[in-house]
């Protein structure tokens, strides 16, 4: 019914994957040339997907435009949060409450205004590493403090907390909030409810804040459920959820998320500083809830998908790479994977594996905060066969690069 296979042409879109690779990795502007042309990378780098938004989202879309008006937009009825509701209701036996829920056009903005509003400067937030970058530059934007608590791992590529330096972290005096990725982004880990209600239990001992990041909850491999640190947490008053649609159906460039705020001061705060005045996108908002009410075919049909996908790049790496170390990742569509026992004598893989390889991926300290040298990020939401191309890249690359050191 859906073709996941199809290789659909991005270019001339101004999408930030095709045109905006070279300011986010490497930091630079159109100057920057590689041995390969622009058309001719392998983009497995940011975190969307290669493959077409669900057919039933994009008829609601056609539908909201031959209405042919696009004025400004709000939720002024229940339709929107009885849609979210079920959603929730049916994925993770969770009902939100309606009046904790606030809008944001992402969680990366959310995140921005959320330090900015609970923190003081000489207050600090934590996070665990390897980090999504951007919980760091949420706090550089307002000049905070970050306390790093590394994720453990073993041999085998699993990622465990740990609960001693954590709370160690959450017991500084200036320590005021804690940014939870769950599932978490890179490591892939869809936290258990033992895991959950351990880090819960200490954010609470220290009266501390947590904002929950669950963008990535719906794309969990088929054997995993996700669990809403707001079950595990049913009264604590200072927990902030974040979570999206966009990331789920692939519609990010939309720009629409959802911010649920317990306490009904910090809500109102997050109202009061909002940038858009209340204001949401038209066809945003058309999105989102087409999504949650006619999405779950496409999102069954897409996690299948998916899992087939990490099969394929295990079985690859394991055969052909086999020095590389990757754990099937419990949730996102983003493989974490080890190469340091690959390519010990590389310092900037996104780098080398741009010239050498003509595969475009994030990995290292720098992207991904800390506790991620020798690793890379690889996109796994595309098309097998491009999939494939990129990996057979990436091994020609190795191979040439480990036999010069051996002449």
């Amino acid at each position: 019914m859906y073709n996941f296979d199809e290789i659909i042409d991005r270019r001339n879109t101004n999408a930030l994957n095709t045109d905006g690779f070279r300011g986010y990795i490497f930091h630079a502007g159109p100057e920057k040339v590689f041995p390969y042309k622009d058309e001719e990378f392998i983009r497995m780098w940011v975190a969307d997907m290669e493959f077409a938004v669900a057919p039933e989202i994009t008829e609601e879309l056609h539908k909201r435009v031959d209405r042919g008006i696009f004025g400004y937009t709000g939720v002024y009825d229940d339709g929107y949060f009885n849609s979210f509701s079920k959603w929730c209701t049916d994925h993770y036996n969770w009902k939100p409450k309606q009046e904790e829920l606030c809008f944001s056009p992402g969680i990366i903005p959310a995140l921005y205004q959320l330090v900015e509003s609970l923190c003081t400067p000489d207050e600090k937030i934590l996070i665990n590493t390897p980090a999504y970058g951007y919980f760091l530059h949420a706090a550089e934007y307002s000049n905070i403090e970050v306390l790093l608590s590394p994720l453990l791992k073993n041999s085998k590529g699993e990622f465990f907390l740990d609960y001693e330096d954590f709370e160690a972290k959450c017991a500084e005096p200036k320590c005021k909030v804690v940014i939870w990725c769950n599932p978490h982004n890179p490591a892939g880990r869809v936290w258990t409810e033992d895991e959950l209600s351990r880090i819960a239990e200490i954010v609470q001992k220290y009266n501390l804040w947590i904002i929950s990041d669950e963008i990535h909850c719906d794309l969990t491999r088929c054997c995993y459920t996700h669990t809403p640190m707001a079950k595990i947490m049913p009264d604590y008053p200072k927990l902030i959820t974040c979570i999206a649609p966009t990331k789920t159906l692939n519609f990010a460039g939309l720009a629409f998320s959802n911010v649920l705020i317990r306490d009904k001061e910090t809500r109102q705060l997050f109202k009061d500083r909002d940038k858009m005045a209340g204001m949401l996108n038209t066809i945003s908002l058309t999105a989102a809830k087409a999504a949650y009410d006619k999405g779950s075919n496409w999102h069954k049909a897409l996690k299948v998908y998916l899992d087939d996908n990490f099969e394929f790049v295990k079985d690859y790496l394991t055969k052909y790479i086999p020095k590389a170390v990757m754990n099937i990742s419990e949730a996102t569509y983003l493989a974490w994977v080890d190469l340091s026992a690959v390519l010990p004598d590389v310092d900037d893989l996104p780098s080398f594996f741009a010239n050498k390889a003509g595969v475009l991926l994030e990995g290292g300290d720098e992207l991904f905060v800390g506790n991620a040298k020798g690793y890379i990020r690889l996109n796994l939401a595309m098309p097998r066969a491009v999939i494939e191309t990129g990996l057979k890249r990436m091994y020609e690359a190795i191979q040439l690069n480990n036999s010069s050191h051996l002449k």
